[in-house]
């Protein structure tokens, strides 16, 4: 079963069940200089294997980059 959620302002349908961690891997995101926001609350690096997206879900995903 898939459901529906909103990642960075995109919908998109994932499998049910889902952790935030499985998710970036799905999105070929890398795990490192990123910060992770779901439904308006930073969620703590160590939480991403453990916490399962739901439908409706709004996660923001957010690149640090160096420069000065």
């Amino acid at each position: 079963m898939t459901v529906k959620i909103i990642v960075n302002g995109e919908t998109r349908e994932v499998e049910s069940g889902l952790t935030a961690g499985a998710l970036l891997d799905f999105l070929s995101l890398p795990k490192k200089r990123i910060a992770v926001e779901l439904n308006s609350e930073v969620l703590r690096r160590s939480l991403w294997p453990s916490t399962e997206i739901s439908a409706g879900d709004r996660l923001e995903v957010v690149h640090f980059v160096g420069g000065g």
